[in-house]
Parts: structure tokens; C-alpha cells; sequence
């Protein structure tokens, strides 16, 4: 890896990303919680050169004031980062900063982001191993062989930890969605993706490639009884990218991750369980006490006993003195 040797200025200089969005524009009612062990901005790295929620590998270069290289313009390149922690919010959103530039008229292969079970494994899907569990999401830049198909493509795979990626045919028999992307590459505004995931509701991406501040829907999924949208237990935030014979520049600018959540109805859960508790639903009818009710009734049948045998002798005391 390279650094410059201007990163302590640089460090002075950086602007952090801002920490608060809205976070899901269809439900004004959802609020986010920055994530800052899944994001990243300039300058990346601590003073002492390392990054405390990430780790670098392969050809990854870092230029502390500009971006995170993953793969260069050079054959046969592959990078890689990842989360050192994995993602444990249940609904999420991952917005990044990336660039897709070089100076060939061809170009290739890829890069992509990737929750999943599996971190820091090198492989051959863009430069991540195969066969992961998870969401896989890819920015396709050369077309093998997929008819019809405008490139760049950008599409999601749900992996099950034993399904291999569809190399031959771009990915054609893993997609779950995707929508091409003309202008991705080499774009002349900042490219941003934002992909969001309720648990078993949906998964839904937007790309940011044409007019600065325009969100294009790319696509949004909802669980089938076929594909369900379930992540592994334990899933980690990672990118990487790989170059063949025809080669790019894939940089990443910025992450931001955030965990989402709805107060409202968070609120409205905790208001509807006390409303049922004191109602006395959502409580079990109350019960009489064991061996307490049990001795309460034996005493109580005792006293009255007692009470009947005292009133007894009273009179039959009161009957002997009257015959007298």
C-alpha cells in the first residue's frame, strides 16, 4: 500500500460525511443511527497508518486525500477491503462514493460490495471468493455473454453458501435484480449507490450516476418462498474488484452505513403491551397462590370450627344453670 507523505495536513483538511440523512424517502417516519464501524471517509487510515474498523489486501492502494484503489489499470490486478466487525443492526442501509475510470476504450472486469458471511477471502467473482452466503452486489463492466443486456450492469445475487456465480453468463442464473447502467463508468458527477434491507421484507437499490442529488431506482425485491431474504447470522461489509486482460481503475471515495429503525412503531408496540397489561390481556388470569390459599382456608375452616365448638359449650352451660 502507498500513502502520501502529506496525510497528517490532509488529516487537518478532511470533511467528515454527514452523519444523519433521511434515511429511507417512501417512510418519513424512518430515523437512522450512523454506523461508524461500517463507514469510511478521508483520510481512511488512523495516525498510525491502520484503520481501526477495516482491513486492506491484495493490490488495494491508498491515497489518503483522494480514494481507496481496490484494483488499478493494470492487468491482472485484485483488491479487497472489509469490515473487521460484522454488521448486527437488523434493518440496514449502505450508501457509498465510487469511481469507474481508466484509459482504454475496453474495459473490465468489476468490482462489488459484499455482506457476507465470508470476510477477506480473495477469490474469482470479482475478486471475492465463490460460493459466499449473503448478498453479493456487482457493477459488471464487460460483457461475457448476456444478450440484450446493456453494460454496465449493475445486479444482486443472494448466496447461499453453496450456489456458484454464473461466470460464464454475467451472472444471468444467480440475479435476483438488476438494471443496466449507461454512463456508469467514467461518469461526470460523483457515482453513489444506496442499498436497503429490511429484514424479510425487501432489498432495494438506488444509483446516483447522471444528475448530482437524482436518485435512479434500480431495483427493489421482496422474499419469495423461491428466494427469501435472509442474511446469515453474522455478516460482514466488504468491496473488492479484479482486472483481467482488459482493465479500470475502481476506487471507493466514502461508506456510509446506518442502521435503520421507525420509532412510531416501535412506540406504538411498547404502548399497545402496556395498554394489554393493564387490561389484564396479555397476562395469564391471575391464579390462587398454592399453599398459601391452601393454610388461608385451613385456618379460616379452623376458626369457624372453633367459633361453632365455643358457642356450643356457651350453651349448654346457659341450659344447665336454667334448669337450676
Amino acid at each position: 500500500m502507498w500513502f502520501p507523505s502529506s496525510c497528517a495536513s490532509l488529516c487537518l483538511l478532511a470533511v467528515s460525511i454527514a452523519s444523519t440523512r433521511a434515511a429511507v424517502e417512501a417512510d418519513p417516519e424512518m430515523k437512522s443511527i450512523p454506523l461508524r464501524t461500517h463507514s469510511l471517509s478521508p483520510p481512511y487510515l488512523d495516525s498510525d497508518m491502520s484503520s481501526r474498523w477495516f482491513d486492506f489486501g491484495g493490490d488495494t492502494i491508498i491515497r489518503a486525500d483522494q480514494y481507496i484503489r481496490l484494483a488499478s489499470d493494470i492487468p491482472s490486478q485484485s483488491g479487497w477491503l472489509f469490515s473487521r466487525i460484522p454488521i448486527t443492526a437488523t434493518n440496514w442501509e449502505v450508501e457509498f462514493e465510487f469511481s469507474i475510470a481508466g484509459k482504454g476504450h475496453l474495459h473490465g472486469d468489476g468490482f462489488a460490495m459484499w455482506i457476507t458471511k465470508e470476510r477477506a477471502q480473495p477469490g474469482p467473482v470479482f475478486g471475492h471468493a465463490d460460493k459466499f452466503e449473503g448478498i453479493g452486489l456487482f457493477f459488471d463492466t464487460y460483457k461475457n455473454n448476456r444478450p440484450g443486456v446493456v453494460f454496465p450492469y449493475v445486479m444482486a445475487m443472494m448466496g447461499d453458501g453453496n450456489t456458484a456465480y454464473d461466470l460464464a453468463n454475467d451472472g444471468k442464473a444467480n440475479e435476483i435484480g438488476g438494471c443496466s447502467a449507461r454512463g456508469l463508468r467514467a461518469s461526470t458527477v460523483p457515482s453513489r449507490a444506496k442499498l436497503t434491507y429490511f429484514q424479510d421484507k425487501s432489498l432495494s437499490l438506488k444509483l446516483q450516476y447522471k444528475t448530482a442529488d437524482t436518485w435512479i431506482d434500480c431495483f427493489t425485491i421482496e422474499p419469495t418462498a423461491k428466494q427469501p431474504l435472509k442474511m446469515p447470522n453474522t455478516a460482514y461489509l466488504g468491496f473488492s474488484a479484479h482486472t483481467g486482460e482488459l482493465t479500470d481503475n475502481f476506487d471507493i471515495i466514502s461508506v456510509e452505513t446506518r442502521n435503520l429503525y421507525n420509532p412510531v412503531a416501535a412506540n406504538t408496540g411498547r404502548a399497545k403491551a402496556a395498554a394489554a397489561r393493564s387490561s389484564g390481556r396479555g397476562r395469564p388470569p391471575k391464579q390462587s397462590s398454592g399453599w398459601g390459599w391452601f393454610f388461608f382456608k385451613l385456618i379460616f375452616f379452623a376458626g369457624l370450627v372453633g367459633g361453632g365448638y365455643i358457642g356450643y359449650t356457651k350453651y349448654k352451660e346457659r341450659q344447665r344453670y336454667q334448669r337450676f
